[in-house]
């Protein structure tokens, strides 16, 4: 039996809600900004819930194409970049009443995710939940590691309530079923290699970083927080400028460590957020590329940094433990070793033609890793499973897929 073109499919609605949504700048966001498009491309009509911006004012910004529903939202406390959502399940289920959707997917496991779940449930509409971020395992970096048992077992409980939690790695899919997540599927992340490629290093921007032709540039791209274990990347850092005192620390992004990291360490460059085509910029005009972080569910930076063609440095977790070879597209470390993380990006600024090896390898093997076929996956997964398998035990199928 042949599948028919997408373009020739009944056009499906789906809802999707989250608490986060570019122009916000985080994995999720980046994640759910290609989703949408993607399932646009395909021929899908789809409409967003998310709670109001900061500084945002009136509806959703009309530059978007998709239509969006923002109710209201307030700073998550100990992560005020981030909002979480409010409304009653009531009014969701009156919008959804008169536009019905075909599925529902719940990317973040907030108030508004809660309300979302259950306004589907009134509905009997097919509710899909993301399993995103590692918000039990981020409250010991707060001072709140008492509440991590509590975290976990609300997870448990939020995503056992959605017919389906989507997963982005093995590895995840193992620990949630740890946690007693029951009813689990893989989709994972693809990577835009037409905009992260190496063609775009720039030479000009390396000279301003201070760097000349054979200095190594170490880049760390994210959140410069505490649960992104960035301190581990300044050790590591320090250790290979000892060596090579041409080295230099690019640091992309922005967060409540920034201002103490520049206080302490003056001669890094802290490039601050960056989008686009800057973002692709910075990425290609690295060499090394430090991935620390023990609690990210996947980590979209590791593979714009293997598009990018860069030496990526990471512990056998997550995107990396997914896609990273040892000593063939990347190095990695066990996820208790911070001092063979050390030892390994040591290794890729002493030796030059590990480093040129596994950059010309990571950038091929990211070519494989395209948007595109995550969208389709995802399109089977949410639209083609049966409500019958969605119920019972379709997580001890899961890795037949792929």
């Amino acid at each position: 039996m042949t599948t028919a073109p997408h373009n020739e499919r009944r056009r499906q609605h789906i809802s999707i809600v989250s608490e986060t949504f570019p122009p916000e700048i985080n994995g999720v966001a980046n994640t759910l900004q290609h989703l949408c498009e993607g399932l646009v491309a395909r021929g899908h009509q789809v409409s967003v819930i998310r709670p109001r911006q900061r500084g945002e004012r009136g509806q959703a910004e009309a530059a978007s194409s998709i239509p969006h529903q923002v109710v209201t939202g307030l700073p998550l406390p100990g992560y005020s970049e981030l909002r979480f959502g409010l409304v009653r399940p009531g009014r969701l289920v009156r919008q959804w009443r008169n536009r019905r959707p075909d599925a529902v997917y719940v990317a973040t496991q907030g108030p508004l995710g809660v309300a979302a779940t259950l306004a589907a449930k009134r509905l009997n509409l097919p509710v899909f939940s993301g399993f995103h971020t590692n918000f039990h395992s981020y409250s010991g970096y707060y001072g709140l590691g008492m509440f991590e048992r509590i975290l976990r077992s609300y997870g448990r409980w939020f995503h056992n309530r959605t017919d389906l939690t989507l997963v982005p790695t093995l590895q995840m899919q193992t620990a949630t079923r740890a946690m007693g997540i029951t009813n689990t599927r893989l989709w994972s992340r693809g990577v835009d290699c037409r905009r992260f490629c190496p063609q775009r290093r720039d030479t000009s921007l390396r000279e301003h970083w201070g760097l000349g032709p054979d200095d190594r540039a170490v880049l760390y791209v994210g959140r410069l927080a505490a649960e992104k274990n960035i301190q581990l990347a300044v050790a590591c850092f320090e250790r290979i400028r000892g060596l090579h005192p041409g080295a230099r620390f690019v640091l992309v992004g922005d967060g409540p460590l920034r201002r103490q990291l520049q206080e302490r360490h003056p001669e890094y460059h802290f490039c601050g957020v960056q989008k686009g085509e800057a973002l692709a910029r910075h990425y290609a005009s690295g060499d090394i590329f430090l991935f620390p972080s023990k609690t990210d569910t996947f980590g979209n930076v590791v593979m714009e940094a293997m598009a990018s063609g860069l030496g990526t440095v990471a512990f056998d977790d997550a995107a990396a433990g997914e896609h990273l070879r040892h000593d063939e597209n990347g190095v990695k470390a066990a996820v208790d070793d911070d001092e063979a993380f050390i030892t390994h990006a040591i290794r890729l600024a002493d030796q030059p033609s590990l480093l040129n090896r596994v950059r010309s390898q990571a950038r091929l093997d990211a070519l494989d890793q395209t948007w595109d076929s995550q969208i389709e996956v995802f399109e089977q997964l949410v639209f083609n499973t049966p409500a019958k398998a969605r119920h019972h035990g379709i997580n001890k199928q899961s890795v037949s897929l792929f």
